[in-house]
């Protein structure tokens, strides 16, 4: 969504580095480059010109110009205003005293309320509430039907006392305000906490559209009104956000359709323009496509500083502990990385989501977007389909496999055997890597990981130890005896390593607080 503005941001930013001092040409051809880009990317032109105007107030007063590096300021400065006019900070819903909740939707035809109403619920079912679904779209034809699907694949019940119309040419029947006041009394009766009066939307802002809005919201006064909007709208979303403010007084945004290649200038106008935050975001077809709507977080992304925090909230939802446990105790003892393990740990990968997505959320990834936008998805099927083709002792000991295996596999498997080939190779320089870090060598190539009693050692420090180490006694039982205490050394030192799988496992003496890492990855390493 904010891809083309991520790139122009990060582009302006380039132009900066390395600069000692800033001149006040420079900050001014900083901030005519940040205008264009959202003026691009479909931001309201209030919003650019309140924007673009703090910022540039900060970036001439003394935080920037007494800064040791005045091109990072200026990159911070705008971070900072962008999670503003996000809305600043997390909006959560407000939960009734007495349940049950009542959330109603509202929006424009199009915009994925019912959709989003089936997400929504799935994901308050998630959390341990008991939501129900209440048709209250008796318009749109099969509006009705779409719900109770929903409903039923994200085991919510509906209420649906009345089908609604099945075709365009049908007229419509039945009340929609009374059927949102029956759905709120059988949520109470049934006991549900949570009760989501979906209603009826229309092609473009009307005065009857308004009204029924406004009818259902007097009769069931709602404690949370959500305005669901295409983020994709462009210029009308001020528009249309504003008239809807006005008709129902809605109390926080929707975004959907997040995941679309529009400029996201919605995103970036409707929080500020109305003054109501977003509080959700709809990033897919999927119901498990949906997640709070993080104001730092989405400005981290837009500047291509990624979302590590979001990234450690779906691994701890999905992640088996269990298998994490087993990982960890594993890797402690030192024991051989099988492609059994190797299956595991990519199917805990799979449970979190699209790959893609995920490594999208990493920093820099922007600067990698074309290889991941030419991902295959459907590789991680090839991967997996090549390993169940092995047999069991195959996958423990993958060594044996001699060219006929390799044959019989890739034929098991449906690809080619250069295929199975570049997987083996792949894994076995896995495999060496595993042991070099139970062993305490650290992680290859990154010479600040050195391994235990510490980091930043790096191979200098160990090729010294190597050389100081002390010659054995020539008494064999003085001997015996050295060479059980360095046992006992060296088994001490594996217990002190961050062991395991980096989503969950327990590690020991080992403190994340001595890195110099983003905020929040402490608890991606299992502290």
């Amino acid at each position: 969504m904010f891809n083309s503005l991520s790139d122009r941001l990060t582009s302006t930013f380039k132009n900066l580095r390395g600069k000692g001092r800033l001149t006040e040409a420079d900050v001014d051809a900083t901030v005519r480059e940040i205008r264009r880009a959202l003026l691009d990317a479909d931001v309201a032109v209030p919003v650019v010109r309140s924007f673009t105007a703090s910022v540039k107030e900060r970036a001439l007063g003394s935080e920037v110009s007494q800064a040791l590096n005045p091109g990072q300021q200026v990159v911070k400065i705008v971070n900072e205003e962008l999670v503003g006019i996000l809305g600043g900070q997390t909006r959560r819903l407000s939960l009734a005293k007495n349940p049950p909740t009542v959330i109603m939707l509202a929006g424009l035809q199009g915009a994925g309320k019912t959709t989003l109403a089936g997400k929504l619920s799935r994901y308050l079912k998630d959390q341990g509430h008991s939501p129900l679904l209440v048709a209250a779209d008796l318009q749109r034809p099969n509006a009705v039907k779409q719900l109770q699907v929903n409903g039923e694949r994200a085991g919510v019940p509906v209420y649906a006392p009345h089908p609604g119309v099945s075709s365009e040419f049908e007229a419509a029947t039945g009340d929609p305000v009374a059927v949102a006041r029956q759905g709120v009394a059988e949520a109470r009766t049934k006991l549900h906490d949570i009760v989501i009066v979906d209603t009826a939307g229309r092609l473009g802002v009307d005065a009857e559209l308004m009204q029924q809005a406004a009818d259902i919201r007097a009769a069931i006064t709602p404690d949370e009104v959500l305005f669901v909007i295409d983020a994709m709208i462009g210029q009308d979303a001020v528009a249309t956000a504003q008239a809807f403010n006005e008709g129902v007084n809605f109390t926080g945004v929707v975004l959907t359709k997040l995941d679309g290649d529009a400029r996201g200038g919605a995103a970036l106008s409707v929080a500020s323009i109305t003054g109501k935050p977003v509080m959700f975001a709809s990033t897919g077809e999927g119901l498990k496509d949906f997640e709070v709507f993080h104001p730092d977080r989405m400005a981290s992304r837009i500047l291509d500083m990624g979302d590590i925090l979001t990234l450690i909230e779906q691994a701890e939802k999905s992640w088996d502990k269990d298998e994490a446990a087993r990982m960890a105790q594993k890797f402690a003892d030192q024991e051989d990385f099988t492609l059994d393990d190797f299956l595991a740990q990519m199917q805990q990968l799979r449970n979190m989501g699209s790959m893609k997505k995920m490594l999208m959320m990493m920093p820099g990834a922007a600067g990698m977007r074309e290889q991941l936008e030419n991902f295959d998805e459907r590789e991680i099927d090839r991967v997996e389909a090549i390993v169940r083709s092995m047999t069991p002792h195959e996958r423990v000991a993958p060594k044996i496999i001699n060219g006929s295996r390799r044959a019989r596999i890739a034929r098991g498997s449906g690809v080619h055997v250069s295929e199975v080939n570049g997987l083996l190779e792949r894994f076995v320089q896995a495999q060496k890597m595993m042991k070099k870090m139970a062993a305490g060598g650290g992680v290859p190539g990154m010479p600040g990981l050195a391994g235990p009693g510490g980091f930043g050692g790096g191979r200098k420090k160990q090729q010294a130890a190597k050389g100081k180490k002390k010659a054995r006694s020539g008494n064999p039982a003085k001997a015996a005896q050295e060479l059980a205490e360095a046992e006992a050394r060296r088994a001490g030192a594996r217990k002190s390593l961050p062991t395991g799988s980096a989503f969950g496992a327990q590690g020991g003496d080992f403190d994340p607080s001595s890195l110099n890492l983003p905020k929040g990855f402490d608890k991606f390493l299992g502290k």
